[in-house]
């Protein structure tokens, strides 16, 4: 006859595997989907010439082009069905986070919990929707009035019908993308969206290797300046993997309170502050901003005015009036998305409501003007890390024609989705761990 402590143990052992099971699976739907993407990435819209296309984009890549192509995988160069990859859906997010601090009902939809937080979802994918159409619309109107070197246009029969397909496909891509994104996220691990722009970007690394390799091949990079930039960018590494996981935990402590008959303990917990609070937003912003008047003059260099030709030329990767703008762009989003994102006055609030105080601290205007002084502190720091990040392969690029794919934002981003999923599977890894701990205690304690 079988114990009741064995049958406990088996059950256990097949309640792990069963858990080890499901971790495989939801890492296998996340491989499934990034290759289900990764197909798209090739599937090219229809009435496009190829080679006139490749021709055009070699001469704007260094524009905002290249930013965009980064964050498609290469599927805006090769003009395929996700060429505005999730490039709609983060700028609807980010204008929909914008507006929440400036429109009350947004704003009391953040604080109704998850019913206001489906609500804003489901405005951020009207917003991709609208903004997909118009984004597709200027890409089949663009399209139209590119020709490569010979005169040809990259579009083999313009007209309405070609507008009209290209929207469709185009924001049809971008929709899938978004629908993809989510998915993964609730039935894989880690953030969808995230994962999807990681992959693009990985995808072109090789080639970006590759290239640079090739130019030490020619003679272009001698060998102690690439083994020069692999340190640089492999202590880069380290430097984005320590700031990103720094914080500065603020100690909460609140009081005893009475439940019924007992009085309760009072508890300590943390408020964690990120030191780089604003993530990759800053470099996204400063690069589009920064990289648009260059992208408009190679659009226009024969008929275009002279001042804009003028201005491409002072914006040129490593001038010093670029990197001047650069770091100042970067440096003011760090502190208006990290006021967006955080509000002090919120959340001191809160904790007055829940009892909550910090130790020396009154409760109310002097917690949120505390809060205040050390985030400020901390954006200060931050912005200064985002810089520095951002400059050196800007600075490199400028320098020795390194690929563009090397850039601190793509740095960035590769190493926070990196941290994020590794984060998220440890955490599969330690609830499982825990559950057995608790069976085995239980087990142990029937022994007994």
């Amino acid at each position: 006859m079988v114990s009741a402590a064995e049958r406990l143990a088996s059950n256990m052992n097949m309640g792990m595997f069963a858990r080890a099971t499901e971790l495989k699976q939801r890492l296998l739907f996340v491989l499934g989907a990034l290759i289900i993407y990764r197909l798209g990435t090739f599937i090219p819209i229809p009435g496009i010439d190829p080679v006139i296309l490749d021709e055009i984009f070699r001469q704007h890549q260094g524009g905002v082009l290249g930013v965009f192509n980064m964050f498609s995988g290469g599927a805006l160069s090769r003009m395929t069905i996700f060429a505005l990859a999730v490039m709609p859906y983060i700028s609807a997010s980010i204008i929909i986070q914008l507006m929440s601090v400036a429109v009350p009902q947004l704003a009391q939809l953040k604080k109704e919990g998850e019913s206001g937080r489906r609500k804003i979802n489901q405005y951020t994918r009207y917003g991709t929707l609208v903004l997909a159409i118009f984004q597709s619309y200027g890409i089949a109107v663009g399209l139209e009035g590119m020709t490569g070197g010979n005169g040809m246009s990259a579009v083999i029969e313009p007209g309405l019908f070609f507008r009209f397909t290209t929207v469709i496909t185009l924001t049809s891509g971008t929709m899938f993308l978004m629908w993809l994104g989510e998915q993964i996220t609730q039935r894989g691990i880690g953030q969808g969206i995230s994962l999807i722009i990681f992959t693009g970007i990985i995808a072109n690394l090789p080639s970006a290797l590759a290239s640079m390799f090739d130019l030490g091949r020619k003679g272009v990079l001698s060998t102690p300046v690439i083994l020069i930039i692999i340190a640089i960018c492999v202590g880069l590494i380290a430097l984005i993997v320590y700031v990103e996981r720094a914080q500065r935990r603020i100690l909460i402590q609140y009081p005893k309170r009475q439940v019924g008959n007992k009085i309760m303990q009072g508890e300590a917990t943390h408020l964690p502050l990120k030191l780089n609070s604003a993530g990759v937003i800053p470099p996204i912003f400063a690069s589009s901003i920064l990289l648009f008047p260059l992208t408009i003059a190679g659009f226009n260099a024969e008929g275009g005015p002279e001042w804009l030709r003028t201005v491409s030329t002072y914006l040129a990767h490593g001038q010093p009036l670029y990197i001047a703008m650069y770091l100042g762009i970067i440096a003011f989003f760090s502190f208006f998305y990290t006021a967006v994102v955080f509000n002090p006055t919120e959340t001191a609030e809160n904790l007055r409501k829940n009892g909550g105080f910090i130790a020396g601290i009154r409760p109310g205007k002097s917690t949120a003007d505390y809060l205040d002084y050390v985030l400020t502190r901390l954006t200060v720091v931050g912005a200064a890390y985002l810089c520095l990040v951002c400059i050196i392969p800007e600075l490199l690029i400028a320098e020795y024609a390194i690929p563009f794919y090397l850039g601190g934002t793509s740095l960035l981003i590769v190493v926070n989705v990196i941290i994020d999923f590794v984060g998220q599977v440890q955490s599969h890894l330690f609830a499982h761990q825990y559950e057995a701990l608790i069976k085995k205690s239980r087990l142990k304690g029937r022994k007994k």
